[in-house]
């Protein structure tokens, strides 16, 4: 499970990253940690700055409300998202929950 640490108006949780990959997706959970598959090679800041566009495109806020706080030249990294919740980030991995569905 993905330690995610709420803050005031900004979560705070470990990402695992594999550049250079097919296709840009979040794959779910990993050793403790959000995986993300990102086409961008890790060269000048292409991988972080992917990471960054795909947190804050699929989360829907600004490219600035998503930060790198530790790990910019490593595979694995902590990411800060401010205006998010905890649940937002767990939807973001395990997909929305939906009641009415699970009772089928």
């Amino acid at each position: 499970m993905i330690e995610l640490v709420q803050r005031e108006k900004a979560v705070t949780f470990a990402v695992r990253v594999v550049p250079r990959a097919s296709r840009d997706a979040i794959e779910g959970e990993w050793q403790g940690a959000l995986k993300i598959r990102l086409t961008a090679p890790p060269v000048d800041d292409r991988a972080n700055e992917a990471l960054r566009r795909l947190l804050a495109e699929r989360l829907k806020v600004p490219l600035a409300a998503v930060r790198i706080i530790s790990g910019e030249r490593s595979r694995s990294k902590r990411v800060e998202v401010c205006g998010v919740t905890a649940q937002q980030i767990r939807e973001l991995v395990e997909g929305p929950s939906h009641p009415s569905t699970a009772e089928r």
